[in-house]
């Protein structure tokens, strides 16, 4: 079968857009259909998908999938890209709310760049308690709390943006922060897996964080990583609520309001190219 594609990137973290509706597969299918378009070597490459489907009461429902065909919860970074996409298609449109999950989340369009435009995403309120993130422990919460992994204990906070976050501070990245991304990614404390981060502090306005995504691997940069990086660090009392967030690929702004409790996440996001794909099922 052919499936139409939209590819938009946002800040080095790739994504593909896709209509649910014009797919008509089984679960299982489409989920090889996911593993095999998002392959970089023989399909089109991505971090994950955006499938986009109708939605009655807001612009649409996004529903995002990593590139091993799990489905995410919730994208920061793939939230603004839908939001980059659904203008392309009503070009009078600077505003859009999406359902995600079990919320529904607004994205503005600011300034205009080439191809996208610089754009803001409410991601909600973040959720500290470990069995919401969900982590098997018997702690209510682990902020900075020593956890085992292998042989070493290592200081955690854990924490749930729409999806699962564990955040290591570090003094830097001379380690091997993938094979260890890895690993607690799959940790069995961690029942539906978990998003990595590890955060060094510049300043108080500043953080540089590597991040290791669950079912992708490292990424150039995570929107919800960034928001996780600094709610985690604004709790451990390093960082401001608002604050520059630097990845590989670019800086994101996150801001963590006092009052509200609700996190916004402010960063590009452009179209990329569109094609059409051959999928042959396995």
């Amino acid at each position: 079968m052919l499936v139409d594609f939209k590819k938009y990137d946002a800040l080095g973290n790739d994504f593909l857009v896709i209509e649910r509706k014009t797919i008509r597969l089984s679960r299982t299918r489409f989920q090889h259909l996911i593993e095999s378009i998002c392959d970089r070597r023989s399909g089109v490459g991505a971090d994950g998908i955006v499938c986009l489907s109708p939605d009655r009461e807001t612009d649409g429902r996004i529903d995002i999938y990593n590139a091993d065909g799990s489905w995410a919860e919730k994208s920061g970074n793939g939230l603004r890209i839908a939001a980059v996409h659904c203008r392309r298609m009503e070009p009078r449109r600077r505003s859009f709310l999406f359902q995600t999950g079990n919320t529904t989340d607004r994205v503005t369009l600011g300034k205009r760049i080439r191809r996208g435009f610089i754009t803001t995403t409410q991601l909600g309120q973040p959720d500290f308690e470990a069995s919401s993130v969900p982590v098997r422990t018997r702690h209510k919460y682990l902020i900075n709390t020593p956890l085992k992994f292998g042989p070493v204990n290592l200081p955690v906070t854990c924490l749930a943006v729409g999806n699962p976050h564990t955040v290591l501070v570090v003094d830097n990245f001379d380690f091997d922060w993938r094979e260890l991304g890895a690993d607690i990614e799959a940790s069995p404390r961690f029942p539906r897996g978990t998003n990595v981060e590890f955060v060094q502090i510049i300043s108080r306005r500043k953080l540089r964080v590597a991040d290791w995504e669950r079912g992708a691997g490292a990424t150039r940069s995570s929107g919800t990583g960034a928001a996780a990086a600094v709610c985690a660090t604004v709790m451990l009392g390093l960082a401001n609520r608002r604050c520059e967030v630097q990845f590989e690929a670019g800086s994101l702004i996150v801001d963590w309001d006092p009052d509200s409790n609700i996190v916004e996440l402010t960063g590009p996001a452009q179209f990329v190219m569109e094609g059409r794909y051959e999928f042959i099922s396995r």
